[in-house]
């Protein structure tokens, strides 16, 4: 076997590593490698001098060459113990990880990091993503560092912040008239004339290596010992694959001193694709019901592009989803803000979860819990780009607006 390759999570089948995120029989693919090359290189102890970015794991991304990796110093994120709010919860432990101190404000710079330097491995020069808001802005970084000519297209009522970050970075930047599921369709339907890759959730193997980076670090933090419980909020729900994704392959290089942890998957109430299917024993995750509520944040997914996935890792872990309400979600952000955190909806999300599963007794308390800090409060604070990017509901506008 190759150093890496890819398999299908459906139907099993592997084949040659290539920028693809689908399987012929509509499965994801994701990254597998030979774990024996791999513990010949590396090992805990040949981590210990290594630079605290998420690069440190090199051998477990998919990246060949290093001259191809494309760094804004991402990874290295704090994991704070959280005494007032374990005595609040009456848990053992309550552990923050802090993925706001990435670049551009979120995790997202982990997926965008692995994905950007494949690409740029493979000589893309143009890149395009649907987005909620804080993939596009890392997008637009990540892709300004490699030079690639970048397009992201995000919902009206995405953060002005953002938007402003978007093109900040030079990113041709444009609004849709609906959710990221129509921007996504706009960005396929010019991806062939245009030569662009869409690297959307799930589209080529990276985002998900990038992310499980998060899982990698946090197990190396807390001495190869995971918690009981990780607490995590869902949109597309490659942080979710890429977590188990890691603590299955370190299991596997046998460097965990621990059980696999229950995840869970934290949904607002009025977008819900996850906590429904789980709630009915649905396999096959159906698509939010219109009109979708939820509030505009990286949390308001309706159909995630492989929902029956993570909704298989959360039964496979023994974990569940919950949903929470956008009042829940602002009490938590003003209590993490009292312990000096300053919180994202999202981020915020993990606590009201966590909140509500103690109060049912699924979280006990002798268990140890992490929650998975996303992105920080300022990304949403009231903001008016300007110039305002021009507003589109179909590819044949925005083309219109792009070098001829």
């Amino acid at each position: 076997m190759d150093r890496f390759r890819l398999r299908c999570t459906c139907c099993n089948k592997a084949i040659a590593f290539e920028l693809k995120g689908r399987c012929t029989c509509g499965g994801s693919l994701l990254v597998e490698y030979d774990l024996e090359q791999v513990a010949a290189k590396l090992s805990p102890n040949t981590l210990l001098g290594r630079t605290a970015s998420m690069w440190r794991y090199k051998e477990l991304l998919p990246v060949l060459h290093e001259q191809s990796i494309v760094s804004l110093g991402e990874g290295g994120t704090p994991l704070i113990r959280m005494p007032r709010l374990e005595r609040e919860l009456e848990v053992r432990q309550l552990f923050v990880k802090r993925e706001e101190q990435n670049p551009t404000g979120s995790f997202k710079a982990r997926g965008f990091s692995s994905t950007i330097s494949l690409l740029h491995e493979y000589g893309v020069t143009k890149v395009a993503v649907p987005s909620n808001g804080n993939a596009a802005s890392a997008m637009a970084a990540y892709a300004a560092r490699a030079g690639m000519q970048a397009v992201v297209l995000v919902p009206r009522d995405c953060p002005g912040i953002i938007i402003e970050e978007c093109m900040r970075f030079g990113a041709f930047t444009f609004q849709v008239r609906g959710l990221i599921h129509d921007a996504g369709a706009i960005i396929e339907a010019g991806k062939a004339e245009q030569g662009w890759f869409n690297a959307g959730t799930l589209r080529e193997p990276g985002r998900v290596e990038g992310k499980k980076t998060m899982g990698l670090e946090l197990a190396e933090q807390l001495g190869w010992r995971l918690p009981d419980v990780i607490v995590y909020p869902t949109g597309g729900g490659s942080g979710i694959v890429g977590l188990w994704k890691a603590f299955r392959e370190l299991h596997e290089l046998g460097w965990l001193q621990s059980e696999l942890p229950r995840l869970v998957s934290v949904q607002e109430r009025g977008c819900t694709p996850i906590v429904d299917a789980l709630r009915n024993g649905d396999t096959q995750v159906q698509p939010a019901p219109e009109p979708v509520s939820s509030s505009p944040t990286g949390l308001r997914v309706p159909n995630p592009p492989d929902g029956s996935l993570i909704a298989s890792i959360l039964r496979r872990t023994g974990g569940t989803a919950v949903s929470v309400t956008a009042e829940q979600i602002a009490e938590a952000q003003r209590r993490l803000g009292l312990e000096g955190l300053s919180s994202s909806p999202e981020a915020a999300a993990t606590l009201a979860g966590a909140i509500q599963l103690r109060a049912q007794g699924w979280i006990r308390p002798k268990e140890s819990v992490v929650l998975f800090h996303t992105a920080h409060a300022d990304k949403y604070l009231p903001w008016k780009p300007s110039p305002e990017p021009p507003t589109v509901e179909n590819y044949e506008q925005l083309k219109l607006w792009l070098p001829s």
